[in-house]
């Protein structure tokens, strides 16, 4: 489980990445609006981690989608701690399931939702979806735009 720091500890400060998930901490800030339900979208178009069987680098886009209730993921530290898988080796649905509980134990969001959308590699794209349950009422869910797989050309 990541740690949870309350502040924006990493923001305006030097600072390096983490070198695994284990040693990332997430800050997150107090929500100015916990009265309104909104959705807040985190986009990652270059996450990368490594397979653990052999060590060749994987990459996806992702897409974290989530309703913030009393807190917000502070967007510096959201960073380092995705940046922390890149010599991190896990497969796929380990890396995008892990990503959203940690979230969803530093946050407590009303609801989230994650979509991992993995390149292909030995020539089949994994992509990998999860959600807390069901959205608040009211809340609008844009798409969330990342295209199919369609091979090259």
């Amino acid at each position: 489980m990541v740690h949870t720091h309350d502040g924006a500890d990493l923001l305006g400060k030097q600072a390096q990445a983490p070198k695994s998930p284990e040693e990332a901490e997430l800050d997150r800030v107090p929500n100015p609006h916990p009265d309104v339900v909104y959705l807040a979208r985190f986009v990652q178009p270059e996450f990368t981690s490594l397979c653990p069987v052999t060590g060749q680098p994987d990459f996806a886009h992702l897409v974290i989608d989530y309703a913030p209730d009393q807190y917000l993921v502070e967007s510096k530290s959201l960073k380092f701690y995705l940046t922390s898988f890149r010599n991190h080796g896990a497969f796929h649905e380990d890396c995008t399931i892990r990503i959203a509980k940690d979230l969803v134990a530093a946050l407590k969001p009303r609801w989230l939702r994650i979509g991992g959308y993995w390149y292909p590699r030995g020539g089949m794209p994994i992509d990998v979806f999860w959600q807390t349950g069901e959205p608040p009422k009211g809340l609008w869910l844009p798409d969330p735009g990342v295209p199919s797989y369609r091979g090259r050309g």
